[in-house]
């Protein structure tokens, strides 16, 4: 949900004063620099020092937190007030210079807890395990950045309905336990959704990989756990180990999650676009997931562009209007096999099934980074139709570039 700012709100409501509207919180500011925790904390001269007390301040729906520029603090922010869908609590950045970064390698940087928050301008890097967590619902991080951690952006299993938008999560590069045996390494997520509902777009989210012990690599742009309804889309991958990973423990459940519009590159020596699994896989089955119109270059032998095992059938995974390329294995499919069409796949491999409508062939990208289509694209206009539940909903059926969807619709991320 994207949230309103004042001068919005006041154009779309020209009858009540934006004064009126400005004055409904007050703004609060933080300087790790200049800051005095003994001041009053409302203007930018008379700012606090300290995340401690910010921290204990009692916020209230409307209320802005203002956090200067260039400082550094040590975590963890703990934010447990809840703004309203109407009156969010704000946190913005101001003055000139880098984000303010908060780090701590003891604590998770930023843990919301509250409801209702609209968080931008931080960084958060080299935390114990999260940058970000999101404990509760509607919030919405925009323009963060992460980096050093374990996961950028945790959303637990008790968050629902956030927003994690337009930031950059690159780097995100450590394993957790990493120890011999066990299946139970974890880490290098850009983002990690344990809970339902959530959106993930507009994102830069790049070097999601480090060395474990039990898989030898490991790491995601987006890894799905336990989470249903999920929409992931209009990202940019760049060089993770995998775009994304889903699994549920038995007697849960990650269903209904839906891939839009992303586009997937990557340089290692391994990778993959998509991992699901059926019934009979220890973290399965994971139902109902949706890939539409994605593009995807992994050129190094080692890679896969979707796998759906241990039972994969069309209840498990759907994909519609693909461009996939990879220097291994194209797609994977065992039992009954996904439901698959409007794609153009090319790879040195293939184990499954080709829709009516889609091909093996050279989707002829741009280059290797840019995945836009050359003319003479066999992509070209060979979409299906979709309606926009495919896609997760109106207010996403556009292309990677904000393009409307319209006419004979081209496979891929990118319309012509």
């Amino acid at each position: 949900m994207r949230l309103l700012s004042v001068a919005v709100v006041a154009s779309l409501l020209p009858g009540l004063p934006s004064a009126a509207l400005a004055a409904a919180g007050t703004t609060y500011y933080v300087d790790s620099r200049a800051g005095d925790d003994a001041a009053a904390g409302t203007s930018a001269s008379t700012a606090w020092k300290s995340l401690e007390k910010l921290a204990a301040a009692e916020l209230k729906p409307g209320d802005t937190v203002a956090v200067k520029r260039g400082g550094s603090f040590a975590g963890p922010l703990t934010l447990e007030a809840s703004g309203t869908a109407a009156k969010p609590i704000t946190v913005k950045a101001y003055g000139s210079g880098a984000l303010a970064k908060i780090s701590g390698s003891e604590e998770d940087c930023v843990v919301v807890k509250g409801n209702h928050w609209a968080i931008s301008g931080l960084h958060a890097s080299n935390c114990r395990w999260a940058g970000f967590q999101l404990d509760g619902d509607n919030n919405e991080l925009s323009g963060v950045k992460a980096d050093r951690n374990i996961a950028g952006v945790f959303v637990t299993p008790s968050g629902s309905r956030n927003t994690i938008r337009d930031s950059v999560l690159t780097g995100n590069d450590r394993m957790s336990v990493n120890d011999e045996g066990g299946d139970n390494d974890s880490g290098a997520f850009g983002v990690l959704l344990n809970g339902d509902d959530n959106v993930v777009t507009g994102n830069t989210i790049s070097g999601s990989f480090a060395r474990s012990a039990d898989y030898g690599t490991d790491g995601a742009a987006v890894e799905i756990f336990n989470g249903d309804r999920n929409r992931v889309t209009h990202n940019i991958s760049r060089n993770n180990e995998t775009f994304t990973e889903l699994g549920a423990q038995k007697g849960k459940t990650a269903t209904g999650n839906v891939f839009a519009f992303n586009v997937v590159t990557s340089s290692r020596s391994r990778g993959s676009f998509l991992i699901t699994r059926g019934s009979r896989h220890i973290v399965g089955p994971v139902k109902g997931t949706i890939a539409v119109h994605n593009s995807v270059y992994l050129p190094a032998r080692d890679t896969v562009g979707w796998s759906c095992h241990d039972g994969c059938s069309p209840s498990i995974l759907k994909l519609r209007n693909n461009v996939i390329v990879v220097g291994g294995e194209s797609g994977w499919e065992d039992g009954a096999g996904a439901d698959e069409d409007g794609s153009v796949y090319q790879g040195r491999t293939a184990r499954f099934k080709l829709g009516p409508k889609s091909v093996m062939a050279d989707p002829k990208f741009v280059s290797k980074t840019d995945l836009r289509l050359r003319p003479g694209s066999p992509a070209l206009g060979r979409a299906v139709a979709l309606t926009p539940k495919w896609y997760g909903g109106k207010a996403f059926g556009k292309d990677i570039k904000g393009k409307p969807l319209a006419g004979p619709l081209d496979s891929g991320a990118y319309q012509h």
